[in-house]
């Protein structure tokens, strides 16, 4: 008996032994580096991330400071991420596995590779795949959150907006130049009211040719003062500097074949056209009008059904016994049946890829035979295209974009503190070898 008894204290003394050893390597592979409010920063986390960037360095040729100014950056950014993780749960901020493959995706075409070369690549330099895979998911929850929390305490008024507009006009204008055509209704010599009056009645005159189509050459050869008549009245490509300052006040900004007059000078009525710019950035977008069709399948009406019913509207109409206009009130389940179908003008990448895809193959006034899109089956009909000037709003929004970033950084490193001070954070220093 009592050697069982020394048995079972042997075996139960050994046991305690091996779990005091394996809560203490435990302990030894994975320590609490942090505490953040809910969460925790593991120290394994930190070592992760000081490997990466020292490896990165190494690789870079790059230079870094001490391993204490290192890890407390380092730890300083694992804090922010569990703060930020912590506020996307709370906030419902969710990235899904097809967002992040193709976040990803998108980071191995900047480096012109395929997911799979750029995983292959990864792996190939000692990376954990999956773990990089969540620090890209951590990034993007980081950032969605940071942005949606500092966006609301940014304002940016429309004086801003106009002023920075102004600033960078100033500064792009010295790459504009205009080639501008001149005609020049004289004065006579010691003109009286009865002359002036005279040259103004030619110069309406000229105005009201040029306005009517005429060639601007041809007017300013067979009437203009100017010195250069002969060539038509073109002045030559110019920077805005270096024009008139009259003439540079009035086509300032101003588009192509634009006709300015008639302008009153001591020599007599100035009548200016733009005849080309160049160095000007500009943006032309498409928009598209179109009219369509909808129905929608449900447990009555088949997919198949419903593409043959719209098949039998085109047959009616190319047979000219039914109006679009009229089928599209009558069956159309989309919420312009009212307007026969009318879409309107609008930018065709705001529609449903498919949709998008139909009008890009049509020319104006064709029908599309029916096709499916995520909405329903649609008959449609191109009714229009047009190209806009987007040049103003692209300016207008890219001057928005600037004072924005300009005012993030900083609001983002304010609200990064106001968080931090009303967090609960404790570090725990770690022994060093």
């Amino acid at each position: 008996m009592k050697k069982t008894l020394t048995a079972i204290t042997l075996a139960t003394s050994m046991m305690m032994g091996m779990i005091s050893s394996a809560q203490a390597q435990v302990e030894q592979l994975d320590k609490v580096a942090a505490i953040v409010n809910s969460g925790v920063v593991l120290e394994s986390e930190v070592k992760d991330l000081l490997e990466n960037i020292k490896s990165n360095a190494e690789k870079n040729n790059q230079s870094l400071p001490s391993d204490r100014a290192l890890r407390t950056q380092v730890m300083d950014k694992l804090i922010n991420d569990s703060l930020m993780l912590q506020l996307g749960e709370r906030m419902g901020v969710q990235i899904s596995d097809a967002q992040l493959d193709e976040t990803i995706s998108n980071m191995a075409r900047e480096n012109k590779l395929n997911l799979s070369q750029f995983r292959e690549a990864l792996v190939a330099e000692g990376v954990n795949y999956e773990k990089y895979r969540e620090n890209v998911r951590t990034e993007l929850i980081s950032g969605e959150v940071r942005r949606a929390n500092v966006r609301r305490r940014i304002y940016i008024a429309p004086q801003e907006v106009a002023n920075l507009l102004e600033e960078m006009k100033a500064q792009t204008n010295l790459d504009v130049e205009y080639n501008l055509g001149h005609i020049l209704i004289e004065f006579p010599p010691n003109p009286t009211q009865a002359d002036m009056n005279a040259a103004k009645v030619r110069a309406d005159k000229v105005i009201e040719l040029l306005n009517n189509g005429s060639d601007f050459a041809k007017i300013a050869i067979a009437s203009s003062g100017g010195a250069n008549a002969l060539d038509g009245g073109a002045l030559g490509y110019r920077n805005i500097n270096e024009l008139p300052t009259l003439f540079s006040e009035l086509v300032d900004g101003q588009e192509k074949d634009e006709i300015f007059g008639p302008i009153r000078t001591g020599l007599g009525f100035s009548i200016v056209k733009i005849l080309d710019i160049r160095g000007r950035q500009k943006v032309e977008i498409e928009e598209v009008q179109a009219r369509h069709i909808l129905i929608k399948p449900s447990i009555i009406l088949s997919e198949a059904k419903a593409e043959e019913t719209l098949q039998g509207f085109l047959d009616q109409i190319n047979a000219g016994e039914a109006d679009f206009a009229d089928l599209a009130k009558e069956h159309s389940e989309g919420p312009t049946s009212v307007r026969g179908g009318d879409l309107g003008w609008a930018d065709p990448k705001s529609y449903d890829p498919a949709f998008r895809d139909a009008l890009a193959r049509l020319d104006t006034d064709e029908y599309h035979k029916p096709f499916r899109s995520s909405f329903g089956w649609h008959l449609v009909q191109l009714t229009g295209r047009r190209m806009l000037d987007a040049t103003k709003q692209m300016n207008e929004n890219r001057a928005y974009q600037l004072l924005f970033n300009r005012k993030f950084g900083m609001e983002s490193a304010r609200w990064i503190k106001e968080t931090r001070d009303e967090a609960y954070i404790e570090i725990f220093e770690q022994e060093t070898k």
